[in-house]
This record gives C-alpha cells, sequence and structure tokens, in this order.
C-alpha cells in the first residue's frame, strides 16, 4: 500500500477521506488536482503533504510550455504559489517547496530542470521513508511491553507516505514482539482516528480501542493509559509543537495524570525560523466540517463555528519529542 506513488508522468494517491470503506486509488496527471488533494484532505499528514507537494510540482514542470528559461521560470513559481497556499500550518509542505527550488536554482536547460525537479521529488520521499523507520525504532525503545498507549488523530504510512510517526513507533514495538493495546481518539471534525488510525492498526493486528476525545481523561484517570504518543505538523524551535486539535487539551490531561507524552516527527517538522509556538498560522478549515458529520447535519442553521484544525502545546507538557536523530527532551533547543 503506497498512499503516494510517482508513475512516470502521474501520480497516484490512496484517497483518504473514502477510507475505512472503501480504499480507492486516483491517478493525476494535472498538478492543480494535487493542490487540490491536499486542500480536501484526500492527502493528509504532515510529511506526506510534503512528499506529494513535491511530486506535484514536478508534475507540473512536466507540463510547463517554454522557449525559454525566464518563461519557464515565471510558469513553475506559479505552481509553488500555488502549493504554498494549500494548507498552511505543516511545515513539511514548505520544506519540500524551498528543497525543490534550490535544486533548480542554478539550472538553465529546461529538460535537466525538469529532470532535476523529479529526482529530487524522489529524494524526498526516500528521505521522509528513512526518517520515519529510524525515529520509529527509537521511539519503540520507550515502548514497554503491555503497554497501553493513547494516540490522537493518524500519524502511520497513510500521514507519511513512509513508515509512519506516532504510529510508526507503535508498529515497530509490536514488530520487536511487545505485547501492546492502544486506545484511538476518533479525532472530531473528520474522524482521522475512527477512520484511519484504527483501520491501519488493524491492518498490522495490533489491538485497538475507539474512544471520543472526551473520554481520554477518563481512562487516564484510571490508569488505563501508560503513554501517549501523537505526531506533529510543526515545531517550534523551543520544541512548542503544532498538531491535530485536542492535541493541546490530551497533553494538559497527561500532565495532571503523570502520564508520559510524546510526540514522534521527523525532522522536516522541525521550524527553526519559529521561536515559539505563539508564532505557528494555524489552519482555519470550513464551518461544514463541524456541522455534519459523513453529509449529516447534527448542528442548528446559523449557529456560530470556529474550526482551527490545529492548536499548540507548549513544550512544557511534552516528555520528549522521537526523532530519526534520536530522542530529544527538555530543554528543547532546536537552534
Amino acid at each position: 500500500m503506497k498512499p503516494v506513488e510517482w508513475l512516470d508522468n502521474r501520480i497516484r494517491i490512496i484517497d483518504q477521506t473514502l477510507l475505512p470503506s472503501e480504499l480507492r486509488y486516483l491517478d493525476l496527471t494535472d498538478y492543480k488536482d494535487m493542490v487540490e488533494a491536499i486542500k480536501t484532505l484526500r492527502v493528509r499528514g504532515a510529511p506526506a503533504i510534503g512528499i506529494a507537494a513535491a511530486y506535484g510540482i514536478a508534475l507540473g514542470a512536466q507540463r510547463i510550455d517554454a522557449d525559454t528559461p525566464d518563461e519557464f521560470f515565471r510558469s513553475l513559481q506559479q505552481v509553488f504559489d500555488d502549493f504554498a497556499r494549500s494548507r498552511p500550518t505543516a511545515v513539511n509542505l514548505f520544506y519540500a517547496i524551498g528543497r525543490m527550488q534550490h535544486a533548480v536554482s542554478a539550472l538553465n536547460d529546461l529538460e535537466k530542470i525538469r529532470q532535476a525537479l523529479v529526482e529530487e521529488a524522489k529524494r524526498i520521499h526516500i528521505e521522509e521513508e528513512d526518517a520515519t523507520r529510524r525515529l520509529s525504532e527509537y521511539g519503540a525503545e520507550l515502548i514497554r511491553d503491555g503497554f497501553t498507549i493513547l494516540t490522537h488523530c493518524n500519524a502511520g504510512p497513510l500521514a507519511t507516505a513512509g513508515y509512519g510517526t506516532a504510529l510508526g513507533v507503535i508498529i515497530e514495538a509490536k514488530r520487536k514482539g511487545k505485547k501492546l493495546h492502544v486506545y484511538v481518539d476518533e479525532t472530531r471534525p473528520l474522524l482521522q482516528g475512527a477512520r484511519l488510525t484504527t483501520w491501519e492498526l488493524m491492518q498490522e493486528g495490533i489491538p485497538a480501542t475507539l474512544i471520543t476525545d472526551s473520554m481520554a481523561g477518563h481512562f487516564m484517570h484510571r490508569g488505563t493509559i501508560d503513554c501517549v504518543i501523537t505526531g506533529a505538523d510543526r515545531i517550534a524551535a523551543n520544541g512548542d509543537t503544532a498538531n491535530k486539535i485536542g492535541t493541546y487539551s490530551l497533553a494538559v490531561l497527561a500532565h495532571e495524570n503523570q502520564v508520559p507524552f510524546y510526540i514522534a516527527a521527523p525532522m522536516s517538522t522541525v521550524d527553526i525560523s519559529i521561536k515559539s509556538g505563539n508564532d505557528i498560522p494555524i489552519e482555519e478549515r470550513k464551518v461544514d466540517e463541524v456541522t455534519a458529520i459523513a453529509g449529516v447535519r447534527v448542528a442548528p442553521d446559523g449557529v456560530a463555528v470556529a474550526n482551527p484544525a490545529f492548536d499548540v502545546t507548549p513544550h512544557r507538557y511534552i516528555t520528549a519529542i522521537i526523532t530519526e536523530r534520536g530522542i530529544i527532551r527538555q530543554p528543547y533547543d532546536f537552534d
């Protein structure tokens, strides 16, 4: 199963909005379709968004009709800009765009530019796969045999186009022979935990219990949960971490109940240009994600709605950050 794949001038993705009911692959031949796939969460998860954008940029370059390098780069800049506007919080997107820009900044031959973009996108994908595998190996050492783990949203292979971050740690611990049980927050409003995380855990044969988001504190207070592991969409230089809305609440609950709270993310998710979480941009999504579930309206017409897609967990609530470079503990200073 490959959530994102380059197939000679087209990109194949899994439409994650249809899971778990249907596993459908989409073949994209226009970069604008990839931009839309990112916006509509057909592709989601910070590392996967970065990989998908890199392939999308390479795809866009294949379709540019230009006679001179200057003309080509003007059109290519529009491709970069379209992806940069797709989702503001996940820094892997901007990391990938920067890598793709740098890969061709000194080139003038149009065919070499196109080829260099494809090669750089593939390199980004390979590097992210390797990073998630290595961080999973480090993180698995934190998991003891018999642990019950709570996770939020979805941070497995679907979200990374690799091994997974939070789920990668869990999967690797299971493959090392540890007996585990995972409690999965449903993750409102779009239910990535219920739809995607439970599905991935079942594919791996890992026992899982689905709970509503508001049940997490109950199970921590009862002593059911041994640790919490989530992914991340952007980590500031001081360790403050943006992740799916509801993560901050989990971190506070974990702190109150003396439950270790871990973030698992590759270094490409760290943004050293942002000193603290106060400066991380938070995406606000459409109101109908909150007022309806699976197309069925659950709130009265005209009600005011707020729908931030992410929140920021202050670094003081994070026990450790699991990266491909190892386990990083407080004080966090990624500068």
